[in-house]
Parts: C-alpha cells; sequence; structure tokens
C-alpha cells in the first residue's frame, strides 16, 4: 500500500510546483473496491476551494474522474487555468478521443466506453470551460498541491485529514 499521508504532513514535506491551479486524483484500495477522490484548487499558493469524498464499491478511474468534475465545477465557465490530473487516461479521454466518441453516438469502434456517466459528464463541463488547458503530471511528483490532492483522495483511509 502506498504511502498516505495528512494534508498537515504534505505541507510540512512538500513546497515545489505550481502554485496556482486545480489538482485532482483518485484512488481505490484495492482496485475495484473502496475509494476516494479529492481536488484543491489553489491561486498564487492559497487555497480557494477544495473537496473530497469516498465511496464504498468504486474504481481509481471512476475517482480520477469525479474528481476532475469536482474540479472543473469549482471553476468559472470564463477562466483561465490549468487543471493537472496524474491520470493520463483521462487528459487521453478529453483531449484525443470524446471529440470522436460524441460525433459517434457515444460509441466507438472497440466497444463500450468504460464510465461513459462520468465521461460524458466531465466532457460537457470540460468543453464549456474552453480556457482550461487539462494537463498530465505524473503521480507522487513531489509537487506540493499534487500531493495535496492525493491527501485528499485517500482521506477515507485515515482518521486525520
Amino acid at each position: 500500500m502506498q504511502e498516505s499521508l495528512t494534508i498537515r504532513e504534505v505541507l510540512l514535506r512538500y513546497a515545489d510546483g505550481p502554485q496556482s491551479g486545480v489538482f485532482t486524483d483518485g484512488s481505490s484500495r484495492p482496485n475495484p473496491g473502496p475509494g476516494g477522490w479529492g481536488m484543491v484548487y489553489v491561486k498564487d499558493g492559497e487555497i480557494i476551494k477544495q473537496e473530497y469524498g469516498h465511496v464504498e464499491e468504486t474504481t481509481n478511474n471512476r475517482m480520477e474522474l469525479t474528481g476532475i468534475i469536482r474540479g472543473l465545477n469549482a471553476i468559472s465557465q470564463d477562466e483561465e487555468i490549468d487543471l493537472y490530473t496524474d491520470s493520463e487516461l483521462c487528459v487521453n479521454t478529453f483531449t484525443k478521443w470524446a471529440d470522436n466518441w460524441a460525433k459517434n453516438g457515444w460509441k466507438r469502434k472497440t466497444g463500450p466506453i468504460a464510465n461513459l456517466d462520468l465521461v460524458k459528464e466531465a466532457y460537457a463541463l470540460y468543453k464549456s470551460r474552453p480556457k482550461v488547458k487539462l494537463k498530465w503530471i505524473k503521480a507522487h511528483n513531489g509537487w506540493l498541491w499534487n500531493e495535496y490532492a492525493d491527501s485528499l483522495s485517500t482521506a477515507w483511509t485515515r482518521e486525520e485529514l
């Protein structure tokens, strides 16, 4: 099992990385199994909003998508901001594949689209925020706010936030 730091521990341990943006994460332990999601919206190192949640039976991809949805909901439609996720699958979904899936009635040649309910919701939010840049970052890269979002997504595994 990977490390599950509290947000206090994250704030003491990390300082690197961008100081503005929306950072999202999702987790499931085991996968599938119980899971959580988190998002933190920061400007100039100050937390504007943070949210997190837990689901008893889920997958890491559903939790990643939920974190992105909550992050997109936290920002206005005309805001220019970077949204960071460590899910390359999610970045590719919204920047490479979803336009064609939508044109084809949410179908793809290789079979059903996993988590279609969340994909459609996140896609609609992403398209309604044209100034948002969705960016992939490596998990556990040592960036303060990436680690913070991870801490929120695993809060359900600890007694202390």
